[in-house]
């Protein structure tokens, strides 16, 4: 599938096809991506102890209600339910034989909910197997993302986000798979949650600089950091990033703030839609191409990321 846009003048209306979400993001200049998948999968009846990716079989229409919501919220990018979608998560649940088909629909149920003007971003996140202990090799796990991303083009996907990754072998691994198995571009986003005094690193202690750097080597067509950090913190990633990466797009999904425990166990994600919203212009500036958010976000985050973002283009 391809987006389109529709530009209107006084004398005429020109529909332009965009080939990739990388046209868009040139055309637009910045785009309006979505929120949190999983509390609403809670809020729907998810279960403890239940797989999320199993939704887009059992549960189709609860998960095309969320890709529909942040549609209706104004997020020009849609994502998938297949983030632990690979073979070696889904077997946890006893659905590794079920992975193509659980992918398929969830790149197909996300297109379906969304206007046609909208791109579909299938989301692919680690799985949980760590490379340089041996406990699977590099091509085992290139099969497993291989699998994984043909059966999100399959289903209708427009681009892939490797996403939520720590480790370079592992990310390597899968935005190879992608580029060498699909046509569609893909972005690579690991989540920083250490500052040091040197910077922002993640748990395997890997620079933004040593990320752009390895992941541009791989193939990835788009650059960023999604959860872990909330919009202000993520600021000075996106600088890092565009800063030794400057003509890459940069994609960037913040926590609403970092995690507060309650005292009823419950978490608390401090962001409001208000707190994100004020730190999209410094998002832009630090260089960012995609803004929307990851846990503790919602529509009415993305409604206030879309409304800061057009008044700052427009």
């Amino acid at each position: 599938m391809t987006g389109f846009f529709v530009l209107e003048s006084e004398t005429d209306t020109e529909v332009i096809f965009m080939a990739t979400i990388l046209d868009a993001i040139k055309s637009k200049g910045v785009l309006v991506s979505d929120g949190g998948w999983g509390s609403f999968l809670v809020a729907k009846g998810l279960q403890a102890g239940e797989s999320p990716e199993s939704w887009n079989l059992g549960n189709p229409d609860a998960v095309r209600d969320i890709a529909r919501m942040y549609a209706e919220a104004g997020a020009d990018v849609v994502l998938t339910n297949s983030f632990g979608g690979t073979r070696y998560k889904l077997e946890h649940y006893g659905l590794a034989d079920k992975a193509a088909e659980i992918n398929t629909a969830a790149a197909r149920l996300s297109r379906e909910s969304i206007p046609a003007d909208r791109f579909v971003l299938a989301s692919m996140g680690p799985t949980g197997k760590i490379l340089m202990t041996g406990e699977v090799g590099e091509e085992e796990l290139y099969d497993a993302f291989t699998e994984q991303a043909q059966a999100l083009a399959a289903g209708g996907a427009d681009a892939f986000t490797v996403e939520t990754m720590s480790a370079l072998d592992e990310a390597s691994v899968a935005v190879r798979a992608v580029k060498e198995n699909t046509s569609l571009p893909v972005a690579a986003s690991f989540t920083f949650d250490t500052k040091t005094s040197s910077g922002y690193r993640t748990m395997m202690g890997v620079s933004p600089e040593q990320m752009a750097e390895a992941m541009l080597a791989a193939g990835a067509n788009i650059l960023g950091a999604n959860c872990s950090l909330g919009s202000e913190e993520m600021i000075a990633v996106i600088a890092a990033l565009h800063a030794v990466a400057p003509d890459t797009p940069l994609i960037v999904h913040p926590n609403a703030g970092r995690p507060v425990q309650q005292d009823d166990g419950s978490i608390l994600y401090p962001e409001t839609p208000a707190c994100m919203a004020g730190n999209v212009r410094a998002l832009i500036d630090a260089g960012a191409s995609i803004i929307g958010g990851c846990c503790g976000t919602g529509p009415e985050h993305i409604r206030a990321i879309r409304k800061a973002v057009d008044e700052a283009l427009y």
